[in-house]
């Protein structure tokens, strides 16, 4: 019999001659690889033949094993020929012997065998250690030299794949390692004599079996996986092993991230083969029992741990449930990624681990239990202090909505807390929330309609319903118990979704009689149309279902304004989810969702391809459908309702929509149908709004408007006009965005008839006072648009509008005396013909001056392209080169620069004469402007009108901007409307002015910067809001320096409006852009500026916390330590010194910055005294030590003593000082009191009452119960009190002002009631004090 087969450690430890000689080992290797491939062939041919021509046990013999191992060993140098057939017959013998195992049984109970039982199972055993050793060896040869040949270059890779493909090593690997499981499965008790194998065999198995884990080709292999898990699980479950088992599991999850889903397989595989989960309790146990804090320091292990448990509690949801108690203290360790697995784990266990209806009450009430335990934990996480475990938490709650594992009872919970996290501070955390309110919706057991009316009218109805059914219930019963029964349970008590499921379907059913709109009236009408859905219960349950959806209706109703704010978020995540929500709000009619989705139409204009291409998207979902009348009616709807910001944005969509062809030509034709009221039921309003979507689609295809011109004269223009006023202003506008060729036409066929309208709109007086402005304004627009001669025109209309101003005054001029005639005109003129006139006069002046830009440019594009033209002509010509040479002349005589300054100096000529005049004619527009200038001076006409003040300075600001002279004569005027006016209004339009007068005129307007500054400081919320629009548009775009006023704009982050924040800190984030920052410069100035200002110390924080979190740069940063630091040096003020260390106190420090804090340390030493001082450079160390190295904290902690011993150092100085100070003057009181009564000799006698009292109050060392002694002893006393007062001169005179008046404040509180012997007592304690006091003022002298 050959002796046993031991596992050596490595492979050539078969080669060593054992010391007992009781163990098999190779006597006579071959070294194949010195044979010739025709020798090394044959050799491999007669391995084969004896392996499978023998009987199996052959392996055991000295030969053979020794040529197997020759060719194991040098496996991999073998061609694969060889390989092939060497695999093979190993294979195939082991594949045959495992069946022989079995066998072994029947043949124990023949005992007429030839060869005794022991010796067979010895040969079994042998034989399947031996195939088992060959072929894991093979394998593992083999994969070793598979990857070392994957990462050589890119040549040797090439060459790589064509052995793997002549060998097709592959499918032979997982045939061997099938095989090897196969082996393990098998009942190898009778080969090893117990149900524990041999240690080193089954150790082999596992280790290789784990180390092939290691490598993520194999894991792709589908087969090998599979074999590899069965190894596995039968290793750890069917032998037991464990230990080792669960500790090779941990090092692969840890290390090795590929493979944690496989070894969760495995782990499962293991659990659901032998319906025996002791691997995986033992892994659950063991992450338990591991120290949190080893996973802070593990990330990368603890977020594979994580997945693994994720994994195993989706494979094996109840094994988890039984032991996921162990890791629940995890939830307190500081790995956020720990807590988020285990957040997944409960989702998991949650939707997976208690669906079971078997077993009894109990059981199913400890289920329950169970599971509500784990839903409040996942309540509670969603207050996490990290964010990632809190977006963690809100997906889980949207996994167990999509699985229906959420019941109604707590469906609004959930949505109240998400609704609550839409304000989280972390963006990932709010795009969890949105998602997770959108999953909601989407899956929600209350139907597809959620307003609030319609459950209110179906509830009240049910409730009816169901005190029929219940006379003797109460009605205050039966608001309360739906509320507590919100979970729906059965019996059992546990939480029954099958029950909400009858009561949905039953109020879905009621649902069309119910959510249909404008029908509350009729369902209350209509109480027999209810259904009768059964008994008393399902009634309850289905009262409680409504009231639970009405709850989760208001619920999502009450978080429009917070979406709104979303919208306007700087994450583009909040944005595009924020919109999905509101869409999907919309589809499920949530109150207040279609007035929230107007507000995304400005979000048109973002920079933010992914934000403008989600509101595009949603408007072509919401407004855009298949019936193109339906879409004309819901645009032209849009378009009515929206104000001018929306229609601007409504206008950028549209002209995209019909550019890519989103708005068919039939949609245009709709359109065109509304405004022509050939639809039935049209209104005049909807008219207009058909009209201004037309105007808007032009904008990208001007011909849409050219087939309709007359149309839009006869409606826009005709009796419609009268009825809807707004109408002819809208086609005023579509007259400007006709193309060239169709206004040619309009003005061949009707443009006499189109500019005696437009010439009535403005004169007349038919439109509204609140419209004719508007619409006046669009006419004149119109005019100079496509009127060959506009100012001949122009000049018409101011006649015949000046007529209708003063046609009264000129029939009562000859009734009115000379003196008294201007007097006469201002009170019969009609106030409201004025304002018209002067808006008239002054919107034509600027249209005059854009008419004048545009007749410039044109006719520098005429001259350009004529040169051009020239220029072309000459080249073919005459010789190129001369050509040339005749340019290269003109440009040095200037003859192309004289002509452009000649159409300069025409320019600014016909500017000129538009107000001041050049001419001896007379200029209508300029004699309006001076009686406009007049008009706005009189100050007591205006104050008596204010909507004349609004039309005059409108007016007033439109010439000066014209005229540079003008301007500058009013400047001062202008300033002192807009600060004195008592109108907002006129405040307000002037600060607008300011903004395009500093445009136009900077140099003008620069002496008055701080005047403009300072309507940020103004009382209206307009002015304010105004200014910083203002003012933030010209710093930014370079039209006005930043100067020393930016405090004020600083100032308005703090703003009471929340809109003028908002405007404030959108511009120091925009300004923060520019350049190398510009705060960066101004932060010093803006901190001292503030210091000086009475401003609220929480403002001034959170002002500079603002502006400094602007700040990015490390350099930046550091230079600013040093500037804050260098301010100390100049301040006298303590505030200062406050604000100054707050500010460093915000600035993220680097290794340079807190050396140069220590080096500054002389700059700022002396502000050390204050306590607030020193807390901001503690605050300071505090942040530095949490990134220092070790040698930079050495210097942070000797820097931090030296700041405490300074502190303390300054206080003591200052205490000392006011002591001596306190000292000196109590000295000089008492030698004015004390002294002349030594020098004059005059009887104590004659002291009155007040010289005495005073100096009681000031000596203290006179005891009050004293005043309660008659007259006889009054008079002793004041006989002995000079030498009492001398004899203790030498202990009050040391005294301290703060030991005085808390012994004044004991004697006043004590009354006059007291004991002599307690004021000797006090007594004793003043002259105690008095002495310590003295000596500390003795050590502070010699210091």
């Amino acid at each position: 019999m050959a002796p046993p087969f031991v596992f050596p450690q490595i492979l050539r430890a078969l080669e060593e001659d054992p010391e007992d000689n009781h163990r098999l080992f190779a006597q006579n290797p071959v070294d194949v690889t010195s044979l010739r491939p025709s020798d090394l062939e044959e050799f491999v041919k007669g391995v084969s033949f004896d392996l499978s021509d023998r009987e199996l046990f052959c392996i055991e013999d000295q030969d053979v094993f020794d040529r197997v191992y020759s060719l194991v060993r040098s496996f991999y140098s073998l061609p694969p020929s060889c390989k092939c057939n060497l695999v093979e017959s190993l294979r195939s013998n082991l594949s045959v012997l495992l069946p022989n195992v079995d066998s072994i049984s029947r043949s124990v109970q023949d005992q007429e065998d030839e060869v005794p039982i022991i010796d067979r199972i010895t040969s079994h055993r042998n034989a399947l250690k031996i195939y088992t050793f060959f072929l894991i060896t093979i394998i593992m040869t083999e994969e070793s030299h598979v990857s070392f040949v994957d990462s050589t270059k890119v040549a040797g890779r090439g060459r790589k794949k064509l052995v793997v493909q002549s060998w097709n090593w592959e499918p032979q690997r997982g045939r061997m390692l099938n095989l090897i499981a196969n082996s393990l499965e098998i009942n190898l008790s009778l080969l090893f004599g117990s149900s524990e194998l041999d240690e080193n065999y089954l150790s082999f198995i596992v280790k290789n079996s784990f180390s092939l884990f290691e490598n993520a080709a194999i894991l792709k292999d589908p087969e090998a996986k599979d074999a590899l898990c069965r190894i596995i699980g039968a290793s750890a479950t069917k032998y037991r092993y464990i230990v080792q088992s669960c500790a090779s599991v941990m090092h692969l999850i840890h290390k090795y991230d590929f493979a944690v889903v496989h070894v969760a397989d495995a782990v499962a595989r293991a659990e659901t083969k032998y319906s025996d989960g002791t691997l995986a309790v033992t892994i659950i146990r063991d992450i338990g029992r591991t120290d949190p804090k080893a996973y802070v320091k593990d990330t990368v292990g603890a977020d594979n741990v994580g997945r693994f448990l994720v994994e195993l509690a989706d494979r094996l949801p109840k094994v988890m449930s039984t032991n996921v108690g162990v890791l629940v203290p995890h939830f307190g360790g500081e790995s956020y990624k720990i807590r988020n697995a285990l957040v997944g784990v409960l989702g998991k266990l949650v939707a997976k681990a208690f669906n079971d209806v078997e077993g009894d009450v109990s059981s199913r009430s400890l289920r329950l239990r169970t599971k509500q335990a784990m839903l409040e934990i996942l309540l509670e996480r969603c207050r996490d202090v990290s964010a990632y475990t809190r977006s963690r938490v809100l997906q889980v709650w949207a996994e167990l909505c999509e699985e229906h594992s959420v019941s109604i009872g707590l469906w609004n919970e959930v949505a109240s807390i998400s609704a609550g996290r839409l304000e989280d501070k972390s963006a990932i955390v709010r795009k969890s929330a949105l998602n997770l309110l959108i999953t909601m919706l989407q899956h929600n057991p209350f139907g597809p309609q959620l307003r609030i009316a319609s459950f209110e009218a179906t509830l009240e109805q049910y409730k009816r319903k169901l005190n029929e059914l219940e006379p003797n219930r109460p009605t205050e019963d039966s608001s309360k118990e739906p509320t507590s029964d919100g979970d729906s349970c059965n019996g059992d008590g546990e939480i029954d979704d099958l029950q909400p499921e009858v009561t949905i379907n039953t109020h879905l059913d009621s649902l069309p009689d119910s959510c249909q709109p404008d029908n509350g009236e009729d369902i209350r009408e209509k109480d027999a149309s209810v259904p009768d859905i059964g008994n008393v219960e399902q009634t309850k349950a289905l009262v409680a279902s409504l009231e639970a959806g009405l709850s989760f209706s208001k619920s999502m109703s009450a978080s429009m304004p917070i979406l709104v704010q979303l919208m306007a978020s700087s994450s583009a995540s909040d944005v595009e989810n924020a919109i999905l929500l509101l869409m999907r709000c919309k589809q499920f009619q949530i109150d207040g969702a279609e007035a929230c989705l107007r507000k995304i139409l400005p979000l048109a204009f973002s920079q933010d391809k992914s934000i403008y291409e989600a509101v595009e998207n949603a408007f072509i979902s919401i407004y855009i459908r298949k019936n193109p009348v339906e879409t004309a009616k819901q645009l032209l709807n849009l378009a009515i309702d929206s104000n001018i910001g929306d229609q601007a944005a409504l206008e950028f969509i549209v002209n995209a929509l019909v550019s890519k062809g989103e708005i068919s030509s039939s949609t245009t034709s709709a359109l065109w149908d509304f405004f022509c009221f050939n639809i039935n039921g049209t209104t005049a309003e909807q008219s207009r709004g058909a009209l201004s979507v037309l105007c808007m689609a032009a904008m990208s295809s001007s011909r849409i408007l050219g087939s309709h011109i007359q149309d839009i004269i006869d409606i826009g223009f005709g009796r419609w006009a009268k009825v809807e006023p707004l109408l002819a202003r809208t086609a005023c506008t579509a007259i400007q965005r006709l193309s060239e060729e169709d206004k040619k036409k309009l003005l061949l066929s009707s443009g006499s008839r189109l500019f005696s309208i437009l010439e009535s709109l403005i004169t007349g007086n038919w439109l509204p006072e609140n419209i004719f402005y508007a619409t006046a304004d669009k006419a004149i627009s119109a005019i100079y648009m496509i009127h060959p001669t506009p100012e001949a025109l122009a000049s018409t209309i101011i006649k015949k509008s000046l007529s209708t101003v003063f046609d009264v005054v000129e029939q009562d001029q000859a009734q009115s005396d000379s003196d008294g005639n201007t007097v006469d005109c201002l009170t019969t003129v009609h106030v409201a013909k004025l304002s018209r006139f002067l808006f008239v006069v002054s919107h034509i002046a600027m249209n005059q001056l854009v008419y004048i830009e545009s007749c410039i440019q044109k006719i520098r594009r005429q001259k350009t392209k004529k040169d051009k033209a020239a220029a072309e002509s000459q080249n073919t010509e005459e010789n190129p080169g001369a050509t040339q040479e005749n340019n290269s002349i003109n440009a040095e005589l200037g003859l192309a620069a004289s002509d452009d300054a000649l159409l300069d100096t025409l320019a600014e000529r016909a500017e000129r004469e538009i107000v001041s005049g050049g001419s001896g004619e007379k200029n209508l527009i300029g004699d309006s402007a001076t009686f406009l200038s007049k008009l706005c001076r009189n100050f007591s006409v205006l104050q008596k009108h204010p909507e004349l003040q609004a039309s005059t300075m409108l007016a007033l600001c439109r010439c000066m901007i014209i005229d540079a002279s003008f301007c500058e004569s009013n400047l001062q005027l202008l300033f002192t409307v807009v600060e004195n006016a008592p109108s907002e209004v006129v405040r307000s339009n002037c600060t607008l002015s300011l903004g395009d007068l500093a445009v136009r005129f900077p140099n003008l307007l620069e002496p008055w910067t701080e005047n403009m500054y300072a309507r940020l400081r103004d009382a209206s919320i307009s002015v304010r809001k105004n200014a910083v629009l203002v003012l933030s548009h010209l710093i930014l775009n370079d039209m006005m320096k930043v100067k020393g006023h930016i405090n004020e704009m600083a100032i308005c982050i703090e703003d009471d409006v929340e809109r003028i924040s908002s405007l404030a800190k959108l511009f120091f984030h925009e300004l923060s852009k520019k350049g190398s920052n510009p705060i960066y410069n101004l932060l010093p100035d803006i901190l001292g500026q503030l210091s000086n200002r009475n401003l609220k110390r929480e403002s001034f924080c959170n002002v500079m916390q603002f502006l400094i979190g602007s700040i990015k740069k490390d350099k930046q940063m550091e230079a600013l330590v040093e500037k804050l630091c260098n301010r100390f040096s100049g301040v006298t003020d303590t505030k200062q010194w406050e604000y100054i260390s707050y500010s460093l106190s915000l600035l993220t420090f680097t290794e340079k910055g807190i050396k140069k804090l220590i080096e500054s340390f002389k700059s700022y030493e002396h502000a050390l005294a204050e306590d607030l001082v020193t807390e901001n450079f503690r605050s300071i160390i505090n942040k530095g030590k949490k990134f220092a190295k070790p040698e930079l904290k050495a210097c942070i902690e000797e820097f931090e003593e030296k700041l405490n011993k300074f502190h303390m150092e300054k206080k003591e100085q200052e205490e000392t000082a006011r002591n001596a100070q306190v000292h000196i003057e109590k000295t000089k009181n008492m030698e004015s009191l004390v002294v002349p009564s030594k020098v004059k000799d005059e009887p104590v006698e004659e002291y009155d009452d007040d010289d005495e009292e005073e100096g009681v109050s000031d000596s203290e060392i006179v005891d009050p119960s004293m005043e309660e002694q008659g007259a006889s002893l009054k008079a002793s006393d004041s006989e002995e009190e000079p030498s009492n007062a001398e004899e203790e001169l030498s202990d009050s005179e040391e005294v301290p002002d703060s030991e005085q008046s808390g012994e004044e404040e004991e004697e006043e509180e004590e009354g006059e009631g007291e004991s002599e012997s307690s004021n000797v007592k006090r007594g004793n304690r003043t002259k105690l004090s008095s002495s310590s006091v003295r000596r500390s003022l003795r050590s502070s002298s010699r210091t």
